[in-house]
């Protein structure tokens, strides 16, 4: 009886180990099993926050692209003549105007080239007034700190009397002193200044010479004549002195030797009117 029951007694405790054992190795990999969890929920928050940091940097480093609307006040200009052009910036998320600057450009030869800027007031608006010589492309174009550069495009068309264009060049000459066979561009005799003003400003090709130039264009009668148009003054039916109209009786030539390139009072009668341009 007793060996039967120090049997029963050690089969008894072999099962206590044996589940004690058990249920420690069974914690130990429970345990195992939350560090585990624990450690990589830990990893996983470290991972995660450099992220949304990052995203968060860049969104405040990323440019805003500002609201810019142009206008043209006058599109189609007589030549001479003067038209606006206004440029509205605005942040779109503050609503306020955006800082920086409006640079009006034209393009020239084949470029852009700055005719004008203008720091953006308080109230967003900038206005620029031009007076172009020929139909051209301008643009705005805006700049600014923490903004994205933004422009708009428009053309504005030069029409009307070319003769102006003409005359133009001639005034811009003024003060050149005459010189005998001369015809440019700081000396002229008469018929060179015409020769090569008409060149310069309307692309027309005259002879060196006034009786010749009497030829050029077409004939206008003496109370149609208007600002551009040739003047050659006559001696019987021979040409011998040549000016460009400048209106009111009066012209721009190169008169003499001793003189110069001006703006003088037009004398007799006996002169004809060749028109050139239109």
């Amino acid at each position: 009886m007793h060996q039967h029951s120090s049997g029963r007694h050690r089969a008894a405790r072999n099962r206590r180990l044996t589940g004690a054992t058990t249920a420690a190795l069974s914690l130990g990999l429970c345990l195992c099993a939350g560090q585990l969890m624990t450690a990589t929920a830990a990893q996983a928050a470290t991972t995660t926050t450099p992220v949304s940091s990052t995203a968060t940097v860049k969104a405040a480093a990323a440019k805003v692209k500002p609201t810019m609307t142009t206008r043209v006040s006058v599109r189609t200009i007589a030549y001479g003549a003067k038209t606006k052009v206004t440029a509205k910036v605005v942040n779109p998320r503050t609503g306020k105007a955006a800082k920086g600057t409006v640079r009006l450009q034209g393009y020239v030869n084949g470029k852009w080239v700055l005719l004008a800027k203008r720091t953006v007031p308080s109230n967003g608006t900038v206005g620029f007034t031009v007076a172009p010589k020929s139909t051209m492309w301008v643009r705005t174009l805006f700049i600014g700190t923490g903004y994205t550069q933004v422009s708009h495009q428009a053309k504005i068309y030069v029409k009307g009397n070319s003769g102006a264009k003409v005359l133009a060049e001639a005034k811009k000459h003024t003060g050149a002193l005459y010189k005998f066979a001369a015809a440019g561009p700081t000396r002229f005799d008469c018929s060179g200044f015409t020769q090569y003003v008409y060149k310069k400003a309307a692309g027309k090709n005259l002879p060196h010479k006034a009786d010749g130039q009497q030829k050029a264009g077409k004939a206008v009668s003496k109370s149609n004549k208007r600002v551009g148009d040739l003047i050659v003054f006559r001696s019987g039916s021979h040409g011998y002195h040549v000016g460009i109209y400048a209106g009111g009786g009066y012209m721009y030539d190169s008169p003499h030797t001793g003189a110069r390139v001006g703006k003088h009072k037009m004398y007799g009668s006996n002169y004809v009117v060749r028109r050139l341009v239109a």
